[in-house]
C-alpha cells in the first residue's frame, strides 16, 4: 500500500519532520487559490510512482495564473498507467543541495536499514546502481532504534563518501539528522512501513533540512493494523492502494496472485514454486517471462479462464506457457478452462501447455481434440514457447 506524496508528508509533519507548506488541489481553480495563499509553488501530480518530474508531472508556478495553468495541464493526464486525480501545490523551496534519507527492509539482515547519501535527488537510483559506496548505511537495533552516536557516525560516513555542500557543515548536518532519523525510524516502525523515504531531503541556503518529497509504503500484510491508512490511501480514486503496477492493481481486484515482470512470455502455473521454476526454464531457454501468475491448487476452469484473460491484458505478451502439476488440481478441469478461454478470447497467440499429474491423460485428450498439442515435459514446453514467440507464430 502506497500513500500519495501529500499523505506521506502529513505523516512526516506529524512526526516533527519539517515539510514545506502546501495544499491539495483537484481543479485549476483550487490550484489558483493555493498559489494566492502560498506564493510561488511547485504543482505536483499525486500518483504513487517516481519519475514524475521527468514525465511532465511536476511544474513550477510563480503566479496564481501559472499555477492554474499547470494544474489544468497535469490533472487527468496519465503517468505510467495512473490518471492524475489531484495535484499538490507546495511552496517553492530555496535549494542549496539535495540529500537522500530513507528507511527500508533489508531482507538479508532481517531488519530495517537506514540509508543516507549526500548525492540525493532524481538520480539516486543511478547512484545506488553505479556507485553504492556513496550511500552510507546503518542497521539499528530493532528494539532500541538508531542511537544518536550511530546517526552521527552515519552522517560522517556519508560526508566522507560525498563532500558536504557549502551551506552546511558535517557537525551541523549531524545535529539535525539525529532527531530526523529517529523520528523517521519511529514512523516506519509504527506504520509497519516497508519503505519510508525522503528524496530529496533539501538543504536550504541557510542550512536547514526540509523534506522536499516523501514516499511511504506500508507492508500489505500489516494492513489489518493500519486501517486508518487504508482509508486514507483510498482517497483520490484509490490510486495508492494496490502497488506500483497497473496490471498488478487489476490482478489484485480479480483475486489473482500476479507479478508483472515485463518480458514477452506469459507464465501461468499452479503453485508458487512451480511458477518460479517455470520462470527459470523460460530464461534458460533464451526468453523473458512477462509475469508470475499462480492459480493455486484445485483451480477450476473459470480460474484458468480468468488467469489467461489477466495475462493477455499485458500488450507485450507474445505467447503463453501454462505449466500444470496435478495434485488436487485436475487436468481435465484445467484443459476445459484453457479451451473455453481460447475460444471466448479469440486467442491467436502461441499457447503451450505442459500438464502432468491427476487426470493428465483426460486433460491431454481434451486439449488435443481442441487442436492444442500439449508438451511432454516442462523444459520442452519452455523451449517451444520461446521459439514460437520469437517467430511470432501461433499454436492453436
Amino acid at each position: 500500500m502506497k500513500l500519495l506524496e501529500y499523505q506521506a508528508k502529513a505523516q512526516l509533519q506529524a512526526s516533527g519532520i519539517p515539510v514545506p507548506d502546501g495544499r491539495v488541489a483537484r481543479s485549476a481553480a483550487e490550484a489558483r487559490a493555493a498559489a494566492e495563499t502560498l506564493g510561488p509553488v511547485a504543482v505536483k501530480a499525486q500518483v504513487p510512482i517516481g519519475g514524475r518530474g521527468k514525465a511532465g508531472g511536476i511544474k513550477l508556478a510563480r503566479t496564481p495564473d501559472e499555477a492554474a495553468a499547470a494544474a489544468e495541464a497535469i490533472l487527468g493526464m496519465e503517468l505510467r498507467g495512473y490518471r492524475v486525480p489531484a495535484v499538490w501545490c507546495e511552496q517553492l523551496l530555496p535549494i542549496a543541495a539535495e540529500l537522500y534519507c530513507g528507511i527500508t527492509v533489508d531482507r538479508d539482515r532481517r531488519g530495517l536499514v537506514v540509508m543516507l547519501s549526500l548525492a540525493g535527488g532524481m538520480e539516486i537510483e543511478e547512484v545506488a546502481a553505479q556507485a553504492p559506496e556513496r550511500i552510507a548505511k546503518l542497521w539499528p537495533d530493532p528494539f532500541a532504534g538508531p542511537q544518536p552516536y550511530e546517526i552521527r557516525q552515519l552522517v560522517f560516513a556519508a560526508c566522507r563518501a560525498v563532500p558536504p555542500p557549502a551551506a552546511i557543515t558535517p557537525a551541523r548536518l549531524a545535529a539535525q539528522m539525529v532527531p530526523l532519523v529517529r523520528a523517521l525510524h519511529r514512523l516506519a516502525d509504527r506504520l509497519d512501513a516497508s519503505l519510508c523515504e525522503i528524496n530529496p531531503l533539501v538543504v536550504t541556503p541557510d542550512g536547514r533540512l526540509v523534506a522536499g518529497d516523501a514516499k511511504l509504503e506500508v507492508d500489505p500484510n500489516a494492513e489489518f493494523r493500519q486501517q486508518d491508512l487504508v482509508a486514507l490511501a483510498a482517497e483520490d480514486g484509490g490510486a495508492a492502494t494496490s502497488g506500483d503496477d497497473p496490471l498488478e492493481v487489476v490482478a489484485r481486484e480479480r483475486g489473482l496472485t500476479y507479478v508483472h515482470l515485463g518480458g514477452e512470455v506469459g507464465v501461468i502455473g499452479n503453485g508458487a514454486g512451480l511458477v518460479m521454476n517455470t520462470l527459470d526454464l523460460v530464461q534458460r531457454s533464451g526468453g523473458a517471462a512477462a509475469n508470475f501468475l499462480d492459480i493455486g491448487g484445485g483451480a477450476k476452469a473459470e480460474v484458468v479462464t480468468r488467469a489467461l484473460e489477466m495475462v493477455l491484458l499485458d500488450p507485450n505478451v507474445r505467447g503463453i506457457f501454462l505449466n500444470i502439476f496435478g495434485g488436487i488440481t485436475r487436468g481435465d478441469e484445467v484443459a476445459r478452462g484453457v479451451i473455453e478461454a481460447r475460444d471466448a478470447l479469440g486467442l491467436d497467440k502461441p499457447l503451450v501447455v505442459r500438464m502432468t499429474g491427476t487426470r493428465e491423460v483426460e486433460g491431454r485428450r481434451l486439449l488435443e481434440a481442441a487442436g492444442i498439442a500439449p508438451a511432454a515435459s516442462a523444459p520442452e514446453a519452455a523451449r517451444l514457447i520461446v521459439e514460437l514467440t520469437r517467430d511470432g507464430r501461433s499454436r492453436r
